[in-house]
C-alpha cells in the first residue's frame, strides 16, 4: 500500500516537472530546495497578435509592451517572438511573471533613438554613468519577479546602442534590471549591447544556462552587481570590456551584499579588459563564489581579476579547473584605497581564496600579482594548488625594489613593472603554493618570485624556470616565516633562495 502511494506521488511530481519544462516557468524553492508554489499553466501571448509586424521596419516596442502587460495581468505567461525581425525602437517595460521567448529564427533588434531617458540618480557620483542609470535600455524592469529570457533566438542592439553616455532617446544596454527576484537568462544570444549586454543590480535568485553574449565590438558582457544566489552554467561570453564581472556599487543608495554564486562551464574573452572579474566597483562585501571548468582565451587586463577598491571584504572564493591564454595579467588581486562609495567606507580586505588546477599559457606581460595594503588590510590565506603559468619573460635584470603603485586605480598597469617575471607578492600573509610552477617563453633576468613584506609564505614542491642572469629564484624581503620545501628549477636543480630582512619558518 505504501509503495502504491509513493509511486502515485512520484508520477504526480514527474507530470508537474514536465509541465514546468513545457511552460518555461521556474519553480520557486526555499533554501532547502522544497517547493514553495506549484507552477501554473502558462498562456502564450504572440507579439504579432498585439500589433507587432516582425518585419524589422516598423517599431514593434508598443506591441511588445502590450503583450507583456497582458501576460502580467493574466498572472503570468509567455510573450513569444516567432521567426522574424522585430524592431524595438523604444524601451520594453518588463513586468513580473513574464517569459520573453525569442524563438530560433527570431531577432529583436535595436534602434538609434526612441528609448526612455536616463532617470535622475542622487548617487551617481559613486559610479560611472552607465552603472548609475537603468531606464535607458531595450528592456528595463524594476522590482520585478520571475522574469525569463529564453527561446534560442537573438536580441541584437544592431550597432545602434551607445558605448559611452547616451543622449536623450538613446540606449546603452540591452537588458537592465534592478531589485529583481528569480531572473532566468537561458538559451538566447545577446549581441552588440552598447555599454552592457546585461546589467543587473540588487537582484536575488539568478539562473542562466547556455547564454551567449557577443559584445566584442562594443563593451561589457554581463555585469552582476549587488546580487545574491546566482547559478550560471555553459555561458559563452565574448566582450570587449569586462566579460563576466561581479561588482557592488552605490547606484541604489546602499551597500548591498553579494554572494552564493556558482559559475560552471564558461568560455570567456575580453578584448581590452577583464575576463572574469571582481570590481572595480566594490562597496558591499562578497562571499561564497565557486568558479569551475572555465576557459579564458583573451583579456587585455586580467584573466582572473579581484580588486577591493571601495572598502569591500572579498572572501571564500574558489577557482577550479581553469585554462587561460592571451591575458595581459593572468591572475591579479589588489586592495586599493579609492573609497568611492557612500557611508564613508574604509579600506577593504581579501582573504580565504583558493586556486586549483589553473593553467596559463601566453599568460601575459604583467606578472601575476597579489598586492595588499599594510596591517589588517594585507591579502591573507590564499592557496594555489597545481597552478602552472608560462609568462613571456624577456626582461633583463632590474632593481628588486618595490614598484610604484596608484592605490586609486585597479588596472594591472597601476602597479609598475614587477621585479619578478613570475609572482609578485606585496603585503600578504598566509600564502601557499603547492605543486605549482612558473616558466617563461624567453630568458629573463628577474627572479621567478618575489615576496615583499608579510608573513607565512610557503612554497611546497614549487618549480621555477631559472633566468640566465637572475640573482635568485625565490626572493623574500621583510617576510616573517617563509618556507620552501621540495622545490626545484626546471632542470632539476635546487631553487636558489634569497632573503633580506626575513626569517625562515620551516
Amino acid at each position: 500500500m505504501l509503495g502504491n502511494v509513493l509511486s502515485a506521488k512520484a508520477a504526480k511530481r514527474k507530470l508537474w516537472l514536465a509541465i514546468v519544462a513545457v511552460t518555461g516557468l521556474a519553480i520557486l524553492t526555499s533554501g532547502a530546495g522544497s517547493a514553495l508554489a506549484a507552477p501554473v499553466s502558462a498562456k502564450v501571448f504572440d507579439v504579432k497578435g498585439f500589433g507587432a509586424a516582425g518585419t524589422g521596419a516598423a517599431n514593434d516596442s508598443p506591441a511588445i509592451d502590450r503583450a507583456v502587460s497582458a501576460a502580467n495581468r493574466a498572472g503570468g505567461g509567455i510573450v513569444e517572438f516567432r521567426s522574424g525581425t522585430y524592431l524595438a525602437a523604444g524601451t520594453v517595460h518588463l513586468k513580473s511573471n513574464v517569459t520573453i521567448k525569442v524563438d530560433p529564427g527570431a531577432t529583436i533588434t535595436g534602434a538609434g533613438s526612441g528609448y526612455d531617458a536616463p532617470e535622475p540618480n542622487p548617487y551617481d557620483k559613486y559610479q560611472d554613468f552607465g552603472h548609475s542609470h537603468f531606464h535607458d535600455a531595450m528592456f528595463f524592469g524594476d522590482k520585478v519577479d520571475n522574469v525569463t529570457f529564453t527561446g534560442g533566438g537573438t536580441i541584437d542592439g544592431g550597432g545602434h546602442l551607445i558605448t559611452g553616455n547616451p543622449k536623450s532617446g538613446q540606449a546603452d544596454k540591452i537588458i537592465s534590471l534592478t531589485r529583481c527576484t528569480n531572473l532566468t537568462l537561458s538559451g538566447i544570444t545577446l549581441k552588440r549591447g552598447g555599454h552592457f549586454a546585461a546589467l543587473i543590480n540588487g537582484c536575488t535568485g539568478v539562473t542562466s544556462d547556455h547564454l551567449t553574449i557577443s559584445t566584442a565590438s562594443d563593451r561589457d558582457g554581463w555585469n552582476i552587481i549587488s546580487t545574491q544566489n546566482v547559478k550560471i552554467t555553459n555561458i559563452n561570453d565574448a566582450a570587449n570590456d569586462d566579460a563576466l564581472v561581479f561588482k557592488s556599487d552605490y547606484a541604489l543608495g546602499a551597500k548591498l551584499p553579494n554572494g552564493h554564486v556558482t559559475v560552471t562551464g564558461a568560455h570567456l574573452s575580453a578584448g581590452c579588459c577583464n575576463a572574469l572579474m571582481f570590481g572595480s566597483e566594490t562597496c558591499g562585501d562578497f562571499t561564497d563564489y565557486n568558479f569551475d571548468q572555465i576557459t579564458i582565451t583573451g583579456a587585455g587586463k586580467s584573466g582572473l581579476g579581484m580588486v577591493s577598491m571601495d572598502g569591500a571584504v572579498i572572501s571564500d572564493v574558489h577557482y577550479r579547473d581553469i585554462t587561460l591564454s592571451g591575458t595581459k595579467s593572468p591572475i591579479m588581486q589588489k586592495i586599493g584605497t579609492r573609497k568611492r562609495c557612500g557611508n564613508s567606507p574604509g579600506v577593504g580586505s581579501i582573504h580565504d581564496i583558493t586556486y586549483d588546477n589553473i593553467t596559463g599559457t601566453n599568460a601575459g606581460s604583467l606578472s601575476p600579482t597579489l598586492w595588499g595594503e599594510a596591517g589588517s588590510n594585507q591579502i591573507r590565506n590564499v592557496t594555489f594548488t597545481n597552478v602552472n603559468l608560462t609568462l613571456p619573460g624577456g626582461n633583463g635584470t632590474m632593481s628588486t625594489g618595490v614598484p610604484s603603485n596608484n592605490p586609486n586605480d585597479y588596472n594591472p598597469t597601476s602597479i609598475g613593472t614587477r621585479p619578478a617575471y613570475g609572482w609578485y607578492l606585496h603585503n600578504v600573509d598566509g600564502i601557499k603554493f603547492v605543486n605549482s610552477s612558473v616558466r617563461f617563453s624567453k630568458d629573463d633576468g628577474r627572479p621567478s618570485v618575489i615576496a615583499n613584506t608579510g608573513g607565512a609564505v610557503v612554497f611546497d614542491h614549487f618549480v621555477a624556470q631559472r633566468g640566465g642572469n637572475s640573482p635568485s629564484d625565490l626572493l623574500f624581503q621583510n617576510v616573517t616565516g617563509y618556507c620552501v620545501t621540495g622545490g626545484a628549477n626546471t632542470s632539476g636543480g635546487a631553487l636558489r633562495v634569497g632573503s633580506t630582512g626575513s626569517t625562515a619558518g620551516c
